[in-house]
């Protein structure tokens, strides 16, 4: 006969009964746990939002030498290899004349630029203004007054730090710009509007323009010229060529800057050369002025500038005054600027441009800032001079010619956006300024995803211990039985 608990421990079918249905119910949690463990996993992994960092802004500030103008340029905050694709959303001409004319009253700079600033704050989000950089370079104006009085180009240089150390953005300081740097950011510039670095393809993408070709850049300011291209053939261009890196390219850009060569050093010094061959110094005959056009001009105004110093005379007295009668002679007007040229020392030579400075022979399509000036006497006096000025610059100077003149396109804006160095100046500063990562917005917020996962993970494990438990101790339980009923108890 068996014994009692035997027959408990094998007989017992209500107590089996409900062993297995714990059992079951513990397998059907377990795999919902690993359920909802895969399912949460997967719409975490596989649902994220990947956001943009947002936009980066960066300020410029062109201190050329008749003015300021500042721009307001913004791009993605994750770049195209390592360069930002940056646009242009604003831009203020400052008030007055260039900063080098604040020489003997550097104090008096902050005024001007203030307004233009404040209408800055305005275009850019208030929580970015302590993140977004401003920059001021400064160009011919500025290193004329440095040759000239390196005191006075200091003076004007703390002042406006000073200044913008009270502004809430990241002021990262004045810099005067060399002419070839001034060349190859305008050539930057020109370029980048032109499309010629990057374009979109079919799926919205950036990528390099396939086989596109460069354009030069031509500058006329008011205290210098630039010309910067990409030549066919290079000679020895040790100092005039400049190494340029963007969006992953580099690039090898002649440029050459002629101080001295802008509009208005240019005219201050055809006035002085008349001076100088005048018989008469208190009054001069201008062939380039309209005819019967009067104006009274000082010693100063003409010979203070470093450009025609060298033109000074000897009893050199800077308030006197000189009268000037325009005569309007196109012909005498461009013999007058003709001279202001030194084309001899090129003469024969066909990689020359004047002032014997070595040049290539210009190439492919040229890009020429284009301003219409207000229209007041300042300007429309000098109409016929400009004209006749910059046709001996592009012909004579430049080596233009019949057939190369139509590549020329006089131009003020593309897109919105000037033709002006200082955006080729953003754009290679941005290769400095590191790029933000993209944000990446999940379902669920890593604190909740973590505990969830940890809850069904920790369900499921004990599940697994339960059944695991439950076989051991079913096995053990067949295993008594069967020894009960091998071995009988009498």
């Amino acid at each position: 006969m068996f014994t009692a608990l035997s027959r408990q421990s094998c007989e017992h079918t209500g107590s089996r009964v409900l062993y297995k249905m714990s059992t079951i119910v513990t397998f059907v949690f377990l795999l919902l746990s690993i359920a909802i463990i895969v399912a949460i996993t997967l719409v975490q992994v596989n649902r994220k939002e990947v956001l943009s960092p947002g936009l980066k802004y960066g300020i410029v500030l062109d201190a050329g030498s008749s003015r300021t103008t500042a721009y307001v340029y913004e791009w993605p905050a994750e770049k195209e290899n390592n360069t930002g694709v940056v646009s242009q959303t604003f831009k203020c001409n400052v008030k007055g004349p260039g900063i080098s004319s604040y020489a003997s009253n550097p104090q008096e700079i902050a005024n001007p630029i203030n307004d233009c600033m404040n209408k800055v704050k305005e275009k850019i989000p208030l929580h970015l203004h302590r993140t977004t950089p401003v920059y001021l370079g400064a160009t011919a104006g500025m290193r004329l007054l440095r040759l000239q009085n390196e005191s006075a180009a200091h003076e004007v240089l703390r002042s406006i730090q000073n200044y913008f150390a009270s502004l809430p953005f990241e002021f990262r300081g004045t810099q005067i710009i060399t002419g070839q740097e001034e060349g190859v950011y305008g050539w930057i510039t020109a370029n980048y509007l032109m499309g010629n670095f990057l374009e979109r393809n079919l799926w919205r993408a950036w990528v390099h323009p396939h086989g596109a070709e460069t354009t030069g850049a031509l500058d006329l300011g008011g205290a210098s010229t630039q010309i910067s291209f990409i030549p066919d053939e290079t000679g020895d261009t040790t100092n005039s060529t400049l190494p340029v890196q963007l969006y992953g390219y580099e690039y090898s850009v002649y440029t050459h800057s002629f101080q001295c060569y802008g509009r208005d050093e240019a005219e201050k010094k055809l006035l002085a050369l008349i001076l100088q061959n005048s018989g008469d110094k208190s009054r001069i005959y201008n062939p380039c002025y309209p005819r019967n056009y009067k104006t009274v001009l000082t010693m100063k105004y003409l010979y203070g500038s470093l450009c025609t110093a060298f033109l000074r005379p000897e009893n050199y007295n800077p308030d006197q005054l000189v009268n000037v009668t325009g005569s309007g002679d196109p012909a005498l007007c461009r013999e007058a600027v003709s001279k202001l040229f030194d084309f001899a020392s090129c003469r024969e030579k066909e990689d020359c441009s004047f002032n014997g400075v070595y040049q290539p022979k210009v190439k492919g399509n040229f890009v020429l800032p284009y301003m219409i000036p207000k229209f007041d006497e300042i300007y429309a006096k000098s109409y016929c001079f400009s004209a006749n000025y910059i046709y001996y610059l592009l012909i004579h100077g430049y080596k233009f010619s019949a057939k190369t003149w139509p590549q020329i396109r006089f131009q003020k804006e593309v897109d919105n956006s000037s033709i002006a160095w200082s955006l080729g100046y953003m754009l290679s500063l941005t290769n400095m300024i590191p790029a933000e990562s993209n944000r990446i917005l999940s379902p669920m917020s890593p604190s909740l995803f973590a505990g969830l996962l940890l809850f069904f993970t920790a369900v499921a494990l004990l599940c697994l211990i339960f059944l695991v438990y439950s076989c051991v101790v079913s096995r053990m339980r067949k295993n008594a039985c069967h020894v009960d009923h091998v071995f009988p108890v009498e």
